[in-house]
């Protein structure tokens, strides 16, 4: 597969034009006041399929050929990409199976069922789900669409960002939140082209730094399952095509623990009256958590999705 690049990303807003929401980028003065600079938040909340997953999976099932359409589509996701997925399957009215964790969030679980999608779970803790899946497409010849380490994936993530360059000017900072790297590069390749100027960070949870872990050691680590309430970034090692974008352009990577995560979770939901998931908020999370390395700045916030459980969205404060 082709490496992605500015112009892949670009093509794939073509694609996506009319398909996916164009989503707000909002503002608020008193999360402005709090962190002490100027945030702009691009609300991937508020995306078909309630995330910016759906960018990059309707991107690579719009890339199939009809052949392999018509075997169906298979991923492995905790949520989001499952969403995603199911939603830009049904589209293409292509069968779509999904491997998901027992402990996924119900909601998640629901809405890709109510998409069409077959499910078949798994144990995260014990039960590697690559290889899952692996078994599935062998028997059904159902082509894979990874959650993050995919060219299109890739490339359909980076559109969330090439519209918050383009709707605001002159950002001095990028937070985007940081599992397996697919938004991230995405976002990195649309940064380089548009802002190049503009410093890109990735955030990660605290419990599952191993992104930062193989920036430093400079090849990938992999570590345990962390266990944290972002669900969405519960990966064990970045992409092997998102590493080496992240590597080359990422200013640095950040990180957010369980409890940083539902204050910022509350702080959106009372402030600005926006439902956020844990992963979606590590952006302002690690905005407050460096006050101090982004005062007076003009930072663009990924708030990558709204897919909540509602226990975990009652822990916020």
């Amino acid at each position: 597969m082709t490496a992605p690049t500015y112009d892949s990303v670009a093509a794939a807003a073509a694609t996506l034009a009319g398909i996916a929401h164009r989503t707000p980028v909002v503002t608020s003065r008193l999360l402005d006041e709090i962190v002490g600079a100027r945030l702009f938040f691009k609300c991937e909340n508020l995306q078909r399929a309630g995330a910016f997953k759906f960018r990059g999976a309707y991107t690579a099932v719009s890339r199939l050929p009809a052949d392999r359409r018509r075997a169906g589509v298979l991923a492995y996701s905790s949520g989001n990409h499952a969403q995603g997925l199911s939603l830009a399957a049904c589209l293409h009215d292509v069968p779509a199976t999904i491997v998901m964790p027992y402990d996924a969030p119900a909601p998640k679980v629901a809405a890709t069922q109510a998409y069409g999608a077959t499910i078949v779970r798994y144990d995260r803790y014990s039960q590697d789900r690559v290889a899952v899946a692996g078994e599935i497409a062998d028997r059904t010849g159902a082509s894979i669409i990874p959650p993050f380490d995919h060219p299109d994936v890739i490339s359909g993530q980076g559109t969330a960002v090439a519209e918050l360059l383009t709707d605001v000017a002159d950002l001095d900072v990028l937070l985007v939140p940081l599992g397996g790297g697919g938004l991230l590069s995405g976002s990195l390749l649309s940064a380089a082209a548009l802002s190049p100027t503009t410093e890109v960070f990735g955030v990660e949870p605290a419990a599952g730094d191993d992104v930062l872990q193989s920036l430093r050691a400079g090849y990938i680590v992999e570590i345990p399952t962390p266990r944290t309430i972002a669900d969405g970034a519960q990966t064990t090692r970045v992409g092997d095509r998102t590493f080496p974008i992240i590597r080359d352009l990422v200013t640095d990577v950040l990180t957010a623990d369980d409890d940083a995560l539902r204050h910022a979770m509350g702080l959106l939901a009372t402030r600005a009256k926006l439902v956020v998931e844990p992963t979606g908020a590590l952006g302002l999370a690690a905005a407050i958590g460096h006050r101090e390395r982004f005062a007076g700045a003009r930072v663009g916030i990924v708030l990558s999705g709204g897919n909540v459980d509602t226990a975990v969205f009652a822990t916020a404060h």
